[in-house]
């Protein structure tokens, strides 16, 4: 049995959150002013009049996009693209948050099926992560309904009319996959359906878990662990599923003329990185702060091997769709890469991508000795996190703003404001239980653990 102990969410660190949370808002008010100057509005558009050139010559739908986004600023005024970009960096944010929270449950997942010992000590830090979930659903929903025209261009009815002059005969064969079981155009049923489905299934399994977890602190014995290895292999199992189908959904239906079939796992591995990334931060922080005393330079070990490994299987993934594309050269796939290599911010984010992301990663964490140092892997963690908040920045915007989009005060300071409401939940909720489980069956061997 471990000896017990409590995260106190000090005052200080409440303060600090809510300074962080304050200059996101003042950085964000910042960036609205910046978009909205008349002069600022007149550099995009001529840059932009250059690169819809480049790209539209190996794509019509993005010449016809970009042609709209230009007719539809001249007709609104500046304020409308404004608001776009608002509404892509809050889609932005909101997506790869919910991919911490539902990353944390799933963490917890994988260690019960796999029925792993050594992550005893640490499996309330994922737990915390995961009561992100709730709020995520309902930001999710509420930025959707909020923002649907503007972010996704196939929930437009006219592109369905086919006696209209914008009938889009492609996304009317993908009609069925949004709109059923109504007709194409119309609510896109199926679509917000499958959203309250996942997030509902989602939070089941959480509470379900949580509450088996905090019911072995009081009761001991294995049988709660056996049920949360039995709700956990469920919940993978829906989780393959959810996850996959979520990224289409959510990220790749922003470009609805390209496809991939690598996107759903893409998706994931971003998340899943940068998740092991928050867990792995926060473990460090904590033991810093002279709690989790069971956790030793062992487990950090492992933690650190996650992300050295996971952050390679991500490149691997994002080189094989890459190349796959590349490759093939079919013009509707290929356009999503010429235009985040080939417009800016797009394009030194691309590349950026690859530097945050897998170089630094793999030679900070290459040595054993790296992945047993708190100091690295606090700067390891942070790289990775911002990285893939950059990716999921190219994976969304390019596909909402064409050539209008932009990287400024506006998307950090939103950036600022989710992490700060992210962690005070986080920490809120670590501080709400016991921090490292009491009478957990493995926590004998996660002691002993040693590699």
């Amino acid at each position: 049995m471990a000896a017990e102990e409590k995260y106190e969410f000090k005052s200080g660190t409440k303060k600090t959150l809510l300074i962080l949370g304050v200059v996101g808002l003042v950085l964000f008010a910042l960036g609205v002013f910046q978009a909205s100057r008349p002069a600022h509005h007149e550099e995009k558009k001529a840059s932009a009049a250059i690169e819809n050139k480049l790209v539209a010559s190996n794509d019509d739908h993005a010449a016809a996009d970009g042609a709209k986004a230009e007719s539809h600023e001249e007709e609104g005024g500046v304020w409308p693209m404004v608001m776009k970009r608002i509404k892509t960096s809050l889609w932005h944010n909101n997506v790869y948050f919910t991919g911490l929270g539902i990353i944390g449950l799933f963490f917890i997942a994988i260690q019960y099926a796999a029925q792993a010992g050594w992550s005893a000590p640490i499996k309330r830090i994922p737990l915390a992560i995961g009561h992100w979930i709730p709020i995520a659903g309902i930001l999710t929903l509420g930025i959707w309904f909020f923002s649907n025209h503007d972010l996704f261009h196939w929930t437009h009815s006219y592109l369905y009319d086919k006696a209209g002059g914008h009938y889009d005969k492609a996304l009317d064969g993908k009609g069925g996959f949004f709109f059923w079981p109504l007709a194409h155009g119309s609510f896109p049923a199926f679509y917000v359906i499958r959203m309250v489905v996942f997030f509902g299934l989602w939070f089941l399994f959480f509470n379900l878990i949580k509450k088996h977890m905090l019911a072995e602190d009081l009761e001991g014995g294995t049988s709660h662990w056996l049920k949360i290895r039995k709700f956990a292999a469920i919940f993978l199992i829906i989780f393959a599923v959810s996850s996959s189908v979520s990224a289409w959904d959510w990220v790749m239906s922003i470009d609805p003329h390209w496809f991939s079939t690598m996107n759903g796992w893409y998706v994931f591995a971003s998340w899943w990185v940068s998740g092991l990334a928050l867990i792995t931060l926060l473990v460090t922080f904590l033991k810093d702060a002279g709690y989790l005393k069971q956790v030793n330079a062992n487990h950090l070990h492992d933690l650190g091997k996650f992300i050295f490994g996971f952050s390679i299987f991500w490149t691997y993934i994002w080189f094989s769709q890459y190349l796959l594309i590349f490759y093939a050269n079919i013009p509707e796939e290929t356009v999503y890469f010429i235009q985040r290599r080939s417009v800016s911010p797009y394009s030194w984010v691309f590349f950026t991508n690859l530097i945050l992301n897998f170089v630094l990663p793999f030679l900070l964490l290459m040595p054993r000795d790296a992945k047993r140092q708190l100091s690295t892997l606090k700067v390891v963690c942070v790289i990775v996190l911002v990285g893939h908040w950059f990716d999921f920045y190219n994976m969304i915007t390019p596909g909402v703003m064409q050539f209008h989009g932009g990287l400024g005060f506006l998307e950090i300071g939103l950036g600022l404001v989710f992490i700060s409401a992210f962690l005070y939940v986080v920490l809120n909720s670590l501080s709400k239980f016991p921090l490292v489980a009491k009478q957990h069956p493995m926590m004998e061997e996660s002691m002993h653990h040693h590699i």
